[in-house]
């Protein structure tokens, strides 16, 4: 019996495989590696998708959050707000800047960042807010825009998502290309959107050692930039990314059919958002989570966790001095989760296997 995948880049690569191979030999031909018309031309049509007036590609999601945050002026000393429960790219931006990590819990049913939590942490010190559109939804970013504090989104689970109908909806916004991704290169990658020319010109300029021109160096900045063999994937991707997306929420429905009577919480969509399904995450008893996963994976089922730890009780942040029960909310979710596989090239059966396996895993 086959295995089932958290997620099948193989199916996906299927797909594209000619596009991307006539990609391929384009750029080779043109020997045009670093920037040229396959870069530009997927800026162009991911902005379009996006519905925004820029994109700026950049080497991976990492980069593009930390670049996001320089381009609206947080630096040493700043705060920015982000909820404990997401990937440690979130914080590890914020802190890479030299800025102060402030977090916040999340909502109970969502997972999304708890805006009056951050709306409360604010100080005048405070320079960004950070929401974070897990799994493939929106966080309620409306909510923060009162504030008048800069909302950078972290947008690398929701390519395609929209809440109230809009797929942007603060001051600029990063997304990763990780292969795993909705959209996903073929290794890491990422973007920044925004509809503010400034911060766009700012972002480029930040991400070719601080210059636009070579050898005018405007600001001290760093290399990261969209690889063109990656522009060629992204851009043989970009025009199925809607099928793909539909094809996830049809999935997504059949996971709730099929678990409806199962002793499992399933995800919850806010209401406003229309998700594109990057993970399906249900949460069990914590105290049999991690057997159940293992179990799920020895009968040849890829199920994965997102994520094990907050960002508060990883090594890498205990200087916040924020020990367990900081943050109940993100604490108690992170040890009941487990994601299911979904991807576009799902098919009920294996749905069907993945839910029959988890109930006997279930006991």
């Amino acid at each position: 019996m086959s295995n089932i995948p958290l997620v099948d880049l193989q199916a996906a690569h299927a797909e594209v495989a000619d596009d991307v191979a006539v990609g391929f030999k384009r750029v080779l031909a043109n020997t045009a590696f670093i920037g040229g018309e396959e870069v530009a031309g997927f800026e162009r049509e991911y902005a379009e998708f996006a519905g925004v007036e820029h994109c700026v590609g950049l080497a991976n999601g990492t980069d593009a959050l930390e670049l996001a945050l320089r381009a609206v002026g947080v630096g040493p000393g700043d705060e920015a707000i982000l909820p404990a429960n997401t990937f440690i790219a979130t914080a590890e931006a914020v802190a890479r800047v030299g800025a102060r990590v402030v977090l916040v819990d999340c909502d109970p049913s969502t997972y999304l960042i708890d805006t009056g939590a951050a709306l409360a942490a604010i100080t005048p010190r405070t320079k960004a807010i950070l929401p974070v559109h897990l799994y493939g939804q929106h966080a309620p970013v409306e909510a923060l825009l009162p504030a008048g504090v800069p909302i950078v989104e972290d947008a690398a689970q929701s390519q395609g998502a929209t809440r109230n109908g809009a797929l942007f909806h603060g001051t600029i916004a990063a997304t990763s290309f990780y292969p795993g991704k909705n959209l996903g290169a073929y290794g890491d990658a990422g973007a920044v959107v925004t509809n503010d020319a400034g911060l766009a010109k700012t972002v480029r300029t930040l991400s070719q050692h601080g210059g636009l021109k070579k050898y005018e160096h405007e600001l001290i900045g760093v290399n990261s930039r969209l690889d063109a063999l990656q522009a060629v994937v992204l851009r043989a991707k970009l025009p199925r990314l809607a099928r793909w997306n539909s094809l996830r929420r049809a999935a997504a429905k059949r996971y709730d059919e099929l678990l409806s009577t199962v002793d499992v919480l399933r995800p919850v969509a806010a209401e406003g958002n229309e998700p594109v399904w990057h993970l399906y995450v249900v949460r069990v008893p914590a105290d049999r989570r991690d057997a159940i996963v293992a179990e799920l994976n020895a009968a040849g089922v890829g199920a994965g966790i997102h994520y094990p730890f907050p960002v508060h009780l990883t090594p890498a942040f205990a200087g916040l001095g924020q020990r367990s029960g900081a943050f109940p909310h993100a604490e108690k979710a992170a040890g009941e989760i487990l994601s299911l596989p979904i991807y576009p090239q799902i098919t009920p059966e294996q749905q069907e296997r993945v839910v029959s396996t988890l109930i006997t895993a279930l006991g």
